[in-house]
């Protein structure tokens, strides 16, 4: 059985949490590869049994079991652009602050792991968005898990952006930006600006503007079957587009399109997981003293 691990820098108090993942996989029938940047950071403060390979880019990965995220919520954001459309699942175990995504605590790592190996785990799969242009390639990758995000990129005055769904004008938006989301990207930027929670699984995506100027102007859910298309305009020749922690520079000539992904990201998910557990656990929906 091959697993992949991917990681990023970690505070010192997970190092024992971390040595104790890579001593039980490792006691196991199990082939270890280590994203090769994350390896020389794991060399550096575990002990770490041989036989253990590494890999730097999607290929390394090809026919792994599963692939495990050790981070925080931008951490296993950063695991698609690995995992592709391969369909590897992917476990996030938690070492940042919220671990929406990442959601299995380093108290239950050695539990996570057997369950893991002994397929005894659910998938939940999660829809992206796709960015396309006419004018321009963004990335070997154009596609986000989270939201695609047009930003002021100075910050110092709204933009403008012109938005078509269908090729049918839908409305202008004068605003700091505009984020679209997909439904696991409901609960990250879009619900700080006032956006809706949506349900993973739901076929959705949001559109929630960034301080708009026009007030009567509120998030907008539409069926992930849409085409959007969006233009800014504004006083600076330059404008910020994200995709999920990925930015790019575009100018005013720049039409993008957004459709929905032709593939899906497995989420590993445990008996007593689920979404409303979640959203009551680590953002306290929903708490109220008579509950």
């Amino acid at each position: 059985m091959k697993i992949a691990i991917y990681g990023k820098k970690f505070d010192d108090e997970y190092i024992p949490a971390i040595q104790r993942l890579i001593d039980f996989l490792s006691k196991k029938d199990v082939s270890l590869y280590v994203y090769e940047k994350f390896f020389e950071l794991l060399d550096s403060k575990l002990s770490l049994p041989e036989g253990i390979k590494t890999f730097s880019d999607y290929r390394g990965v090809s026919g792994s079991h599963s692939l495990i995220s050790i981070g925080g919520d931008g951490t296993l954001l950063n695991t698609v652009r690995i995992i592709r459309d391969s369909g590897i699942p992917i476990l996030g175990i938690n070492t940042g602050r919220l671990g929406f995504l990442s959601n299995v605590s380093i108290d239950g790592i050695e539990e996570a792991m057997q369950a893991l190996i002994s397929n005894r785990f659910t998938l939940d799969s999660r829809t992206l968005i796709k960015l396309s242009s006419l004018q321009r390639e963004f990335s070997a990758f154009p596609y986000a898990l989270n939201e695609i995000t047009l930003l002021n990129k100075g910050r110092n005055s709204m933009i403008t952006v012109h938005a078509h769904v269908d090729d049918a004008y839908m409305t202008t938006y004068w605003a700091d930006g505009l984020i679209v989301a997909t439904p696991t990207g409901s609960t990250a930027y879009s619900l700080s600006c006032g956006g809706p929670i949506i349900m993973p699984g739901s076929n959705n995506f949001i559109l929630t503007p960034i301080a708009p100027h026009n007030l009567n102007v509120r998030p907008f859910v539409l069926p992930d079957s849409s085409k959007i298309t969006l233009k800014a305009e504004g006083r600076d020749p330059e404008f910020l587009l994200t995709l999920d922690s990925k930015s790019f520079n575009i100018d005013q000539d720049t039409t993008i399109e957004l459709t929905r992904a032709p593939f899906e990201i497995n989420l590993v998910t445990f008996k007593g997981n689920n979404f409303f557990n979640t959203i009551r656990n680590k953002m306290n929906w929903g708490v109220d003293k008579r509950n």
